[in-house]
């Protein structure tokens, strides 16, 4: 399926519904040009609501109408939401966490470790999947739901993360000497002496800890696609929606959730991306969800599982918004477009996250803007699918250097991922496409520029890789924050930035807060840049001018360039843009609120996106003889294309 047409669809609950209208739902979905629907992953007490009593009746009831109407089904294995009668049978089943013991009434809040839970979600797991065997519209799986690991600490978790410890370790002295214990007396004399690590004052150790949570998820989802494995056809797809860190919308590096690790769990990556909307869409949200989806599997093309049709009261989009965000979806390489949900509920805490249906369950104004999508996707089937992209861009991505940075009291007010949405940001607004690379890859060569924003943690052999990377020709650009400590978290106890002094051609042993320096935002390194080294911005103020806010230097064959400063976004943007070149990646004349994403579909055509993030209408100039998509237009070289408020094209180059 994915091969020949781009997946479309929605999250669809029957048993959510006031009264049964699955014939109804169907017609209209295929009416909009749906093809795909995901069922069944939040319902365990539909399933089974007594336990050993199973009910399908409502599934199968989906499934069959479904595949009368030639549509595709992605089934969730229900496991994030557990039954009252296991909560029941089980008082220890809820999580206990750094804020105590968990409550029953919300989802994903049990303990992952928990034999009891473990051994019914297989059950569950095991008799649906049987029910959904003999259905062939059935093209994939979902292991569980946006898997956390929702701060499990309870006796059992910590047990593990000892013998966790021991086996990394060895011994207690080795510990105590890694992450520092002797501060405050917290050595251990014995690995009897753990303590609740829920009181730790050790930044090490509690990162660790999280460390050890964020492997539960990923050994989670490798036993649930085991399970899976004994029941799916060749042809059916396993996916997951990882979703992103949550701001009130989808915003950066999941912290909970090693998600390249997780990755290898699936056939195919998913995600769930929200953002903002009306007059706050900027289209950046779904650029950075996208560009990191590919990346979990090396480029390769994605699912978006959940992204907002109407969505809460603050999500409600502008006409044409609904158009623009499923095209910026596919430009970024998605083979499936997917909305929660397809319909609005009428009671509990989701009533106001409005769906494709408002609560009257009338085809309405979100509907048919999302109907002419999907006629439009159906006309153009198999031309828009199998989409690749080169990125000569990369940005390195560090889920260790984000806890660092967390359980470090020196960063009060910063946040990882506020510095690197910062870089992302800017090269967004620039028109510059960017790979989101895990701290775990050790080969740069193929990226013209590297970009490290507050790498805070990182072992030898990334420091080595990331020297060798520049000596032989790449080009580094790395913000503050950077190379301060080891993988654990611990300060170096050398000049910074460790192991990269030579690289950048400077050193620095003092920081500020910034305050009253003109231009920065809030963090300031003083820097000292060697003779060779070029100053590329100073600080504007009379206590810092003798020393550098940005410097470049050459480094073998490549160049490095440190920004010692979190810059305002536009004093960023200047100068990039002025410094981009020099590194090897050409600025486009075209910026945003104008985005340009290129790739070629799997007819071996070049395709462009033209995305118009702005009330006004905006003019691009065609820059080969193409074919705009969605209006059929035939284009010539020098040609001008207009775009409306909120609009998108497509451009298939002619020839190959």
């Amino acid at each position: 399926m994915l091969n020949t047409r781009i997946a479309f669809g929605a999250a669809y609950y029957d048993e959510y519904m006031p009264e049964s209208r699955v014939e109804r739902d169907m017609l209209l979905m295929r009416q909009a040009g749906m093809n795909v629907i995901r069922v069944a992953e939040s319902t365990w007490s539909t399933w089974e609501p007594r336990e050993g009593e199973f009910d399908f009746t409502g599934l199968r009831r989906v499934l069959d109408a479904a595949r009368r109407h030639g549509i595709s089904v992605i089934v969730g294995t229900p496991t994030y939401a557990i039954p009252p009668w296991l909560a029941r049978k089980y008082p220890d089943i809820l999580a206990e966490t750094h804020d105590g013991p968990g409550r029953y009434g919300h989802r994903q809040n049990m303990d992952l470790t928990h034999p009891g839970y473990r051994r019914h979600c297989e059950i569950i797991i095991r008799r649906l999947l049987e029910e959904a065997m003999p259905y062939d519209n059935v093209i994939g799986f979902q292991l569980d739901n946006e898997t956390k690991p929702y701060d499990t600490c309870g006796p059992r978790a910590q047990a593990m993360f000892q013998d966790w410890l021991r086996e990394k370790y060895q011994t207690v002295e080795n510990l105590n000497a890694a992450f520092g214990l002797a501060y405050w007396s917290n050595s251990l004399g014995s690995w009897e002496d753990m303590p609740d690590v829920r009181g730790t004052i050790n930044g090490s150790l509690a990162a660790a800890y999280e460390a050890f949570q964020r492997g539960l998820v990923t050994e989670f989802l490798t036993w649930q696609r085991r399970i899976v494995d004994e029941y799916r056809r060749e042809d059916q797809f396993v996916t997951h929606n990882f979703d992103y860190a949550w701001k009130g919308w989808s915003f950066g590096l999941q912290q909970d959730v090693d998600q390249y690790a997780a990755a290898d769990a699936v056939t195919v990556a998913g995600c769930d991306i929200y953002h903002l909307s009306a007059g706050d869409l900027t289209g950046a949200e779904i650029s950075f969800g996208a560009d990191l989806a590919r990346s979990l599997k090396g480029g390769e093309n994605y699912l978006v599982l959940e992204t907002q049709a109407q969505g809460q009261l603050a999500y409600a989009p502008y006409p044409g918004q609904l158009r623009l965000q499923a095209f910026s979806h596919l430009a970024g390489g998605a083979a499936m477009v997917e909305y929660w949900h397809w319909h609005s509920i009428h009671n509990a805490i989701e009533c106001y996250w409005k769906g494709i249906l408002s609560h009257d369950l009338t085809p309405g104004a979100a509907y048919q803007e999302i109907a002419s999508v999907g006629r439009d996707l159906e006309r153009l089937g198999s031309r828009l699918t199998g989409l690749k992209t080169r990125r000569s861009v990369g940005i390195l991505v560090s889920g260790r250097s984000q806890t660092a940075v967390k359980h470090d009291a020196s960063f009060s007010g910063m946040d990882y991922n506020e510095v690197l949405r910062w870089v992302y940001d800017v090269l967004y607004r620039l028109n510059i496409p960017c790979d989101l690379v895990p701290d775990m890859a050790r080969d740069f060569s193929g990226y013209e520029l590297l970009v490290v924003p507050c790498l805070y943690a990182a072992d030898r052999e990334l420091i080595a890789a990331l020297r060798r990377y520049t000596a032989e020709g790449g080009n580094l650009l790395a913000t503050f924050r950077s190379f301060f400590c080891d993988e654990h978290g611990a300060i170096r106890h050398y000049a910074q930035p460790w192991g990269m002094t030579e690289v950048f051609g400077l050193t620095y042993d003092q920081f500020a807060n910034g305050k009253n320096v003109p231009g920065v935002h809030t963090w300031m390194e003083l820097l000292r840049p060697g003779a060779d080294t070029q100053v590329l911005l100073g600080y504007d103020h009379y206590a810092y001018e003798s020393c550098a806010a940005a410097t470049i230097h050459p480094y073998g064959r490549g160049q490095a360039v440190y920004l010692g400063a979190w810059l305002e976004e536009g004093r960023l943007e200047t100068l990039l843009e002025e410094l981009l070149p020099r590194l090897g990646v050409p600025v486009p004349a075209v910026r945003w609120p104008l985005v340009v994403r290129e790739g070629i579909n799997g007819q071996g055509k070049k395709l462009t996106y033209l995305l118009n993030y702005s009330e006004a209408p905006v003019s691009y100039c065609v820059t080969r003889d193409c074919e705009e998509l969605l209006s059929g237009t035939c284009l010539t070289a020098g040609d001008s294309l207009g775009l409306p408020r909120w609009g998108a094209a497509i451009l298939e180059s002619r020839g190959q």
